[in-house]
């Protein structure tokens, strides 16, 4: 693959450009065999794997320091595993493809990383963010239909522009104080939203507790007629076309949300059953997810046909005189989140269960259907109201994430001088 292939901009570059292997020393890193006992015992080696990319995906994150795995000296000595030095440059190369990093201590990896250590004529920093520039063309290029990966004669050909040492310092320098500045509107803005789930969140806790002080709370299953859960077939990676049956992902729902293009297309050798289609009006419930979504509850509405039901998601069945709405509004209420917490402690970090049993227990207050639609349009106003101003928050992340890619990549191939400029007038 040409590097025009991979990163078309780099065409108007102000330097000439180069391959980085020619900068830096290239490496990879390797996983020691886990069937031998011995070489994951007294770790004292950060090793960096894919489980620490979290750290990376926003952008903010420059210099790695922790790791949330270690291998030892005898399990380095007997793999293909490499020790790198400190401030060696990482790039994720499988599955979370273009996350990059400096190493802040001498460091090893696994093999879903690509590793290059600077030599005297390409600066750390500059090279970090070079890659950045690049991080979304190496995401479109990367091949794979299951687990997306840029294979290392790939990486060999990746290309840099190559201005003098100094100007590399001057780029590194202008683009930190920049994206710092960007980084820290940004956070700014996350809190805010964070801000706006937390008073509707209160909002809603007042009108539940209120109705519990009137009204008492008794166990859902005074509400329930019936449950039924799906099936979790081989499916294929990608979405389901229109015309297509597909089974929903766990990350279908959020407390309240129900996301119906969160699906992996069934494949046409399989035989959907039917009887496991969702319908508008259905009641879902995640039975599995992680210990802060596990539970999340939500209506489906305007749903397109031939979506099936996986096995990690309820679907509840009620009786007549309960709106669907008014169940979904009350589970997300910190009274019922907190069951859910308690049902999965001592669970994962990645995955925690609840039963149906427990679901049954959720205290509901019993108030007639009437009731029970005042208060699911009095909620959803302000749902309403919150998420435009979510919607904004939105739009101006996206807006300053591209302002930020943009000015990475117009200083990495000097299209704007970075002795005179200010990025708030690039």
């Amino acid at each position: 693959m040409t590097q025009t292939q991979i990163a078309p901009w780099l065409a108007d570059s102000r330097w000439p450009t180069v391959p980085i292997r020619f900068l830096a020393r290239l490496g990879t890193g390797h996983t020691p065999s886990r069937s031998v006992p011995e070489y994951w015992e007294n770790c004292s080696i950060p090793w960096i794997t894919l489980a620490d990319v979290w750290q990376l995906r926003d952008g903010s994150t420059d210099v790695i320091t922790d790791t949330k795995e270690k291998i030892s000296e005898v399990g380095l000595a007997n793999s293909a595993a490499v020790r790198h030095p400190a401030g060696t440059v990482i790039l994720s190369r499988t599955a979370s493809v273009g996350f990059s990093a400096i190493m802040g201590a001498d460091m090893a990896t696994s093999q879903d990383f690509a590793t290059w250590t600077c030599g005297s004529k390409l600066h750390p920093r500059y090279l970090l963010h070079a890659l950045r520039a690049m991080a979304n063309d190496l995401k479109r290029v990367a091949a794979g239909s299951t687990h997306k990966t840029i294979y290392m004669p790939d990486i060999e050909q990746l290309r840099i522009p190559a201005p003098p040492i100094e100007e590399q310092r001057r780029i590194a320098d202008f683009l930190d104080a920049e994206t710092a500045r960007i980084d820290k509107l940004s956070a700014l803005q996350s809190e805010s939203a964070t801000l706006i789930h937390e008073r509707e969140s209160a909002l809603l806790d007042g009108t539940i507790d209120e109705l519990m002080a009137h009204v008492g709370a008794v166990p859902f299953r005074r509400f329930i007629a019936g449950m039924d859960q799906g099936a979790s077939p081989q499916c294929d990676s990608i979405p389901a076309g229109p015309n297509e049956w597909g089974v929903l992902k766990v990350s279908c729902l959020r407390p309240g949300l129900f996301l119906p293009e969160e699906n992996k297309r069934l494949p046409e050798n399989l035989t959907p059953d039917v009887q496991r289609e969702i319908q508008n009006g259905d009641l879902l419930i995640t039975r599995a997810n992680t210990p802060q979504l596990v539970g999340s509850t939500a209506v489906v509405q305007n749903v397109r046909p031939k979506l099936l039901l996986s096995d990690k998601i309820f679907r509840i069945r009620l009786l007549p005189s309960t709106e669907p709405r008014y169940i979904a509004a009350v589970a997300r209420s910190t009274r019922v989140r907190s069951l859910c917490g308690a049902a999965s402690n001592g669970a994962s970090q990645s995955m925690a269960n609840i039963r149906f049993e427990e679901v049954k227990e959720w205290q509901i207050p019993p108030i007639d259907i009437r009731e029970q639609l005042r208060v699911v349009a009095q909620v959803n106003e302000r749902s309403e109201h919150n998420r435009a101003l979510l919607a904004i928050i939105d739009k101006q992340a996206a807006l300053l994430a591209e302002r930020r890619q943009a000015l990475i990549t117009a200083a990495v191939t000097g299209q704007i001088d970075v002795s005179t400029a200010s990025g708030r007038g690039v």
